[in-house]
């Protein structure tokens, strides 16, 4: 039969161990919210792009409509810089 001293030696070396795995794991969980929020951040970035880029091709699809129009072809690229202007002064406004 063991002594009171060698189950208390147990016992200390168990919640050693225990708390190795606890700080592990928590470093661990530290590491994976910082990848958490680091992906996040990506995925906002790419859909801002994703936004801006879906209004460049209204924007084209619009100038190509245009194209059919009596006016001349430098007053149409002159609009359409137009409206890329005030879509990126939006998008900027938004990311405020």
């Amino acid at each position: 039969m063991t002594s009171v001293a060698d189950q208390l030696d147990k016992v200390l070396q168990k919640t050693a161990q225990v708390l190795e795995l606890c700080n592990a794991l928590q470093e661990e969980n530290d590491l994976l919210k910082l990848e958490n929020q680091s992906l996040k951040v990506a995925l906002d970035t790419a859909k801002g792009k994703n936004v801006e880029l879906d209004e460049k091709l209204r924007v084209t699809k619009l100038a190509k409509s245009i194209e059919g129009a009596s006016e001349k072809s430098l007053d149409i690229k002159q609009k359409i810089n137009d409206f890329v202007r005030e879509i990126d002064k939006s998008i900027a406004l938004l990311k405020k």
